[in-house]
């Protein structure tokens, strides 16, 4: 028989060892970053060079988000809005495109006279604007290195019961793997906000209305939609032409598109950032993906054949003869109306969307290379392009993140919107500007009343100068968590994160991010709590930009 006292010792240890949260073992940071972003990168950075104790948990393997996965050619807008880190990793890369050793593809002086010709430069005060994937990715492991930063990869937040709460405090987080984490400050620098909603925070998914918060460019948008993404030529969207009780094709929703203005809880499409290259050399051909359907492409094929030559790409010009390959036109890479379930999906649900996504991508590519209902000179010019060989090489050179253009929004006290953008509201709290137009893409297709396919949802809207976007806008309301902060997943209605959500502004928001969160540590204050003044004093002194500049633009004026 084992002694009581003894008996008593070992249960001890075993309900200890039991425990779901271990707090009292798990590593104790002042900061917790989750996500390796762009926006959680630079927040790391920030945290560090203001001595502080941090971690970035990462879901991902590759770290920078969108920046170092497509997406280089920069959505900057006024690039006198962008300063701190970001800006410093802009300049960065300009250092690089300063060796000739970088340039193994291509000049410098014919890649500068390209991007000319197409309305653009890049060398504007030694900052560049236009990159290959693994120059950025280069970038962010430097800051990483440099500043001594721990990352832990493929860690994914256990989000049923991974986030461990004492009242309105995050304690720690778990992942997957078990591993915990415990911090004073968290920040959520994903795309989904997937730590923020397990804490509990007010979020919301879609669109609002015009109504809510008397904006102009929200909800379902038939009338302004863009010409560019819009279908050019009537396009039947029934099986057999003309038979409605043929069934629709692949693609096409079933319902109309809702009334003018109102809200939904449709997503805006996702896609992959392709990077391409013609040069022989560097270039791997389009892959027919295992599961492909032709029938997935039918809106193309009679697109084309109803008169549209557009080739439906838009192949923006990088360094090194590659691109960043974007959405463009009716029926392209943007997957509409097949995300709208991934904000909120579980992580097994969201590998099937993006299995589908890719699936569906690959064969568009494919297809505009190799079908014979594409026109002849769509497959001849799709001929001479391919996968860039030296990009993504552990992923079959395909881009490690698809475009999470939009999913969970935060709602707290502050929701920036249409007047932030417009400048005809300016907070008195500016973390940060944002300057890029109002840009939403397409978010569903239809069936119009005259018996034609249309799509719905994309809408471009200048913002005609820089704004500022409130530090409120990054924290729970007030009764809320306490110490998350929300750099990508912010306060905002749909069409106001159109502008916000660009790859420069989250940096710079989770630059601000770790900055009140060092300061609350500092102050010993919840983030609610936090003075501003003593938060601008520290942003004005590490390079961010605070103050929008143009003129309110009245909200009446577009057409």
């Amino acid at each position: 028989m084992i002694p009581r006292n003894i008996f008593a010792s070992l249960l001890l240890v075993f309900l200890v060892c039991q425990s779901p949260v271990h707090a009292q073992q798990a590593p104790k940071y002042d900061l917790v970053v989750y996500g390796g972003t762009s926006a959680g990168v630079a927040a790391a950075v920030q945290a560090k060079q203001m001595g502080k104790t941090v971690v970035i948990v990462s879901p991902d393997t590759h770290l920078g988000g969108l920046s170092s996965s497509g997406l280089g050619r920069t959505d900057s807008g006024r690039q006198n809005a962008i300063g701190g880190i970001a800006k410093e990793f802009y300049h960065r890369v300009y250092q690089h495109y300063a060796k000739p050793e970088s340039w193994p593809h291509q000049t410098p002086e014919a890649y500068l006279a390209q991007r000319e010709a197409h309305g653009a430069s890049d060398a504007n005060n030694e900052t560049w604007w236009v990159f290959e994937p693994h120059v950025a990715e280069s970038v962010f492991e430097q800051f990483v290195q440099e500043n001594n930063i721990e990352v832990l990869r493929d860690e994914w937040l256990d989000r049923k019961k991974g986030v461990h709460m004492e009242g309105k405090q995050i304690v720690s987080i778990t992942t997957l793997s078990g591993k915990t984490f415990s911090g004073k400050m968290f920040i959520d620098a994903t795309y989904e906000g997937d730590l923020m909603a397990a804490a509990g925070v007010t979020y919301t998914v879609g669109r609002e209305s015009n109504a809510k918060y008397g904006e102009v460019g929200n909800g379902v948008e038939v009338a302004k939609n863009v010409k560019n993404h819009r279908f050019r030529v009537p396009v039947d969207p029934y099986v057999t032409p003309g038979d409605p009780s043929s069934g629709l094709v692949w693609g096409v929703h079933d319902q109309g598109p809702g009334e003018e203005g109102t809200g939904d809880r449709r997503v805006q499409a996702y896609c992959y950032r392709m990077c391409m290259s013609r040069i022989p050399e560097n270039s791997v051909p389009f892959p027919k993906p295992a599961g492909y359907d032709e029938s997935v492409y039918e809106l193309l094929f009679r697109s084309y054949e109803a008169g549209d030559p557009r080739v439906p790409l838009h192949p923006a010009p990088a360094p090194n003869g590659k691109t960043d390959t974007n959405n463009n036109g009716a029926f392209s890479t943007d997957n509409i109306g097949m995300n709208y379930d991934y904000p909120e999906a579980s992580f097994e649900a969201r590998r099937e969307i993006l299995k589908q996504h890719m699936t569906y991508q690959q064969g568009l590519m494919w297809t505009l290379a190799n079908h014979p209902r594409v026109p002849k000179q769509v497959r001849d010019e799709m001929a001479q392009w391919g996968l860039a060989k030296d990009e993504f090489v552990d992923n079959d050179h395909w881009p490690y993140q698809i475009y999470v253009r939009e999913a969970r929004r935060m709602v707290s006290d502050y929701v920036q919107t249409e007047h932030d953008c417009r400048r005809l509201r300016i907070c008195e709290d500016s973390v940060g500007l944002g300057s890029y137009n109002m840009d939403s893409h397409n978010v569903q297709r239809f069936v119009t009343a005259d018996g034609t396919v249309q799509n719905e949802g994309d809408v471009q809207v200048a913002t005609g100068g820089s704004y500022a976007i409130s530090y409120r806008s990054l924290i729970p309301k007030q009764g809320e968590v306490t110490n998350v902060l929300v750099p990508c997943c912010l306060s905002s209605s749909h069409i106001a994160f159109g502008s916000i959500r660009m790859e420069p502004v989250f940096m710079i928001l989770g630059q601000s991010s770790a900055t009140a969160a060092a300061l609350a540590i500092d102050q010993d204050v919840a983030l609610q709590d936090l003075p501003y003044p003593a938060l601008k004093a520290q942003l004005e002194k590490d390079g961010q930009q605070l103050v929008p500049t143009g003129k309110p633009k009245p909200i009446f004026t577009d057409k």
